[in-house]
């Protein structure tokens, strides 16, 4: 009966299952194999409603071609090769179940995105203007209603340039990279001191919220660089204790900006909202037991990262240090604490403490979710 099923039910049927339990359904028969693998994007958008997602740590300096996944539904580590990549990348943003990264080993910007599950892997176009250490920022605009594939922009902003004679010279400028046209194009110009904030002391991770993408600085004391797209306005944003804060980082809750931070002097971390005023409210205080597994012994959050999606957020440090996890439970949007024990080992074999950077991902089986060139 189950290999007679029409090829929408059972993707229906699939869409229930957690991906490593989708990967053991598509070795059974060719049949099951070709639905899991070519299912519509409505049934991978009820794979995100269904199952939580996935944490996913890559290493930041050069330790092979590999990267460590969590699974939330099992609670277990399990390590993956990128042997597939022609390089070390490190994580810039997701894009459903996509990772946009860069080269972990230059300054020079060259985005690719990939699926680690799938192997897909490739180079968007070099940009209209070279640059080094620009900010990026990613608009997920999902999958549009003629394409089964994944429609985003990614906007860049800022950066170093070659000049004359050798010299190098910010770029006032934003350029924007439309998923559909595969293709840059420069947006508009910005000023000059929001370029050299965004070169100097932003990190590669941005917030979409209400239309405006948010950069943090990581100068303290820290705060927010806000690119309006439809205006192409750019504004500053002020952070809450920001003379206090010691770790700092942004995120989205129901579609607000929210702020994430850890006090010095041993203050706990807490959460905070930005209202339509544009004042923070506090949201959530994470429980100080889970702030002194955070901590580790140490006194300072300096050190502390932050991945978010998926309405969660995953405080962390390095591989093997464990995770605070703040996420939706049950109905009603009930939010909660929970802690993830470090990747130590795998199978019983050890697993090297590294320095790593993690994003959320929902793991996707699905091949060619975006647009092989």
């Amino acid at each position: 009966m189950w290999s007679h099923l029409p090829f929408d039910l059972l993707a229906n049927i699939f869409s229930f299952l957690p991906p490593d339990s989708l990967a053991r359904a598509r070795t059974a028969c060719r049949y099951w194999l070709t639905c899991a693998t070519s299912y519509p994007l409505s049934t991978a958008a009820s794979m995100v409603r269904h199952h939580q997602a996935w944490f996913v740590a890559l290493p930041t300096r050069s330790h092979g071609l590999r990267c460590y996944l969590h699974n939330p539904n099992a609670d277990s580590w399990h390590e993956l090769s990128l042997q597939f990549q022609p390089e070390p990348t490190r994580p810039v943003a997701t894009i459903g179940s996509l990772i946009l990264s860069r080269p972990a080993d230059s300054t020079a910007l060259q985005l690719a995105i990939c699926n680690p599950l799938t192997k897909e892997f490739r180079y968007l176009p070099q940009l209209e203007i070279a640059r080094t250490n620009p900010a990026v920022g990613v608009v997920n605009l999902g999958p549009t209603q003629h394409s089964p594939f994944l429609h985003f922009r990614v906007y860049v902003a800022g950066g170093m340039s070659a000049a004359p004679r050798g010299a190098a010279t910010y770029v006032p400028t934003v350029e924007v990279y439309d998923s559909e046209d595969d293709a840059w194009r420069i947006a508009g110009p910005m000023p000059v001191e929001f370029a050299v904030r965004l070169t100097v002391w932003t990190p590669n991770e941005s917030v979409y919220s209400e239309g405006v993408l948010y950069w943090m600085t990581s100068a303290r004391a820290y705060s927010i660089m806000g690119f309006e797209i439809k205006s192409n306005k750019w504004q500053e944003l002020s952070v809450h204790m920001a003379d206090k804060l010691e770790f700092a980082a942004l995120a989205q809750l129901e579609g607000r900006l929210a702020l994430v931070g850890g006090r010095s002097g041993g203050g706990g971390a807490c959460v905070w909202e930005l209202d339509e005023r544009h004042v923070w409210s506090l949201k959530e205080k994470m429980p100080a037991e889970l702030g002194r597994r955070i901590l580790g012994g140490r006194a300072s959050w300096a050190a502390t990262k932050c991945a978010r999606g998926d309405g969660a957020l995953c405080l962390y440090r390095d591989l093997g240090s464990g995770m605070a996890v703040w996420r939706e439970v049950g109905e009603r949007g009930r939010r909660e604490w929970f802690w993830v024990e470090g990747c130590c080992s795998i199978k019983g074999k050890q697993v090297q403490n590294l320095p790593v950077k993690g994003v959320l991902i929902h793991p996707n089986l699905a091949r060619a979710f975006f647009k092989q060139r």
